[in-house]
């Protein structure tokens, strides 16, 4: 029996184990972390992170081929292949801060493979890395008299959150680099074996170590340019009395460009765009290409003026004034089906209507704990409601943030009689019937199509 171990049980090492074990019953998979209670969270039905179709994955193979343990060591010494799957979250602190990505969980990491290895192994980066990276982690691996061989492959993950379970079983494509000799060779056929289980062998591609390392980076910096753009337009849109969703239609029905991520919004979020793209820009800044890292640092810029635009139209829109005005703010995680906070646009917008003295109430059906982990300082303008009637109940606007469905499902009527007139209504997701709620009494903003308002 093939043994895997994935150091770090978070929102990549976890789901994807799950699935390698769900489609491959002859392979041992271990998931080791050092953090206790999230390792007792993965062997209950109370998960750690939510991902629709994960639990039914986990206990499908948890207990049969799919195990989780704090024992990181053990973990390590059993494996065949260990999959790094540790944070690599961006710099705050000396050289390259705010860009560069934090290697010290990785460099511990890599030593400890080091220390307890008594045989040989493929070490696989599953975490985003800056290119070049395996070439430190081999130097590590290797440094000094250790007799043990160690092959690193990248294997770059490309789940989008919400729908990482689908990702995973039905991928677009799997990356996978290494060396062009023979251990490295064989290494790659190694990996290759296994997710061909379930995955068809033109989807699983092979390049050299470098181009793989790198693709993950171009990948997402790609997908966020994508957004960025047509939020770009949407400021235009508003501007001239065009309507965002006719002109991303219009340019999407082209072949060359494609309809996907043209969708107009308060911005990108998550743990990967920014980090990534910041990332790019650093590695760019070090092999001295200045306009090419100026170019990819406009898209987080552009993001960021989209989140304070949205801000502004909202203060403007109220008269010039929301100081102590209640702002029922519906969803918090960074997009629908997910309780993933990090980066969410909803972090900037709560910050920038707080700075107005705002009353602020949250709801979001599963990022409320995250959510009030993520700004502690605000705690006397920020209150939180499970319940989307009862954070609207008494607001004078509703800001809706994240894409959930249930949010276009919400009894409006409902809503709009419990508000405070004008009841403004800012759709930051581009989701709602803006006609509908106009007709009703609201005065509605949508992005990238303007204000329909009965103030005259």
């Amino acid at each position: 029996m093939t043994k895997i171990c994935c150091i770090g049980a978070g929102y990549v090492g976890g789901p994807t184990m799950a699935m390698i074990a769900k489609q491959c019953p002859d392979v041992q998979v271990n998931v080791v972390d050092i953090n206790e209670n999230r390792i007792a969270a993965w062997q209950t039905d109370e998960l750690p992170i939510y991902e629709p179709g994960l639990l039914e994955v986990v206990q499908e193979a948890r207990g049969r081929n799919l195990f989780f343990s704090t024992d990181v060591d053990q973990g390590i010494r059993d494996a065949d292949i260990v999959f790094v799957s540790v944070n690599t979250p961006t710099k705050t602190f000396g050289e390259g801060a705010g860009c560069a990505s934090d290697l010290q969980y990785w460099e511990l990491c890599a030593r400890r493979i080091k220390e307890v290895s008594t045989s040989d192994k493929i070490i696989v980066e599953k975490s985003t890395l800056p290119v070049r990276t395996a070439e430190a982690m081999e130097r590590v691996l290797h440094a000094g008299d250790n007799p043990v061989h160690f092959e690193v492959l990248s294997n770059p993950e490309f789940l989008a959150e919400g729908t990482a379970i689908d990702d995973l079983h039905n991928p677009d494509r799997v990356l996978i680099g290494g060396h062009e000799t023979e251990t490295g060779r064989k290494a790659i056929q190694t990996l290759v074996e296994i997710y061909a289980t379930w995955i068809p062998r033109e989807r699983i591609l092979t390049t050299n170590l470098w181009s793989s390392e790198l693709s993950k980076l171009t990948a997402n910096a790609f997908l966020a340019q994508r957004v960025s753009s047509i939020n770009a337009i949407s400021a235009l849109c508003e501007a001239t009395e065009a309507d965002v969703a006719e002109v991303a239609h219009a340019i999407g029905t082209d072949s060359r460009i494609g309809p996907k991520f043209l969708k107009a919004s308060i911005g990108f979020g998550g743990s990967c765009f920014k980090k990534d793209i910041l990332n790019l820009v650093y590695l760019c800044e070090t092999y001295g290409l200045k306009e090419p890292a100026e170019y990819w640092r406009q898209v987080v810029v552009m993001n960021e003026y989209q989140e304070k635009r949205f801000v502004t139209t909202m203060l403007h829109s109220m008269f010039n004034t929301i100081a102590n005005k209640r702002i029922a703010v519906l969803g918090f995680a960074f997009k629908a089906d997910t309780g993933d906070t990090r980066e969410s646009p909803a972090i900037k917008v709560c910050r920038e209507l707080a700075a107005e003295h705002a009353t602020i109430v949250v709801s979001d059906p599963e990022a409320m704990e995250n959510a009030k982990l993520e700004m502690p300082e605000l705690a006397d303008r920020i209150g939180f409601e499970e319940d989307p009637y009862k954070a609207a109940e008494g607001a004078h606007a509703v800001a809706v943030l994240t894409d959930w469905k249930l949010y276009k499902e919400l009894d409006f009527r409902r809503i709009y009689d419990g508000m405070q007139k004008p009841a403004f209504l800012f759709d930051g997701r581009n989701m709602l019937d803006h006609d509908a709620l106009f007709e009703m009494g609201f005065e509605v903003y949508s992005i990238g199509k303007g204000y329909k308002t009965h103030l005259k």
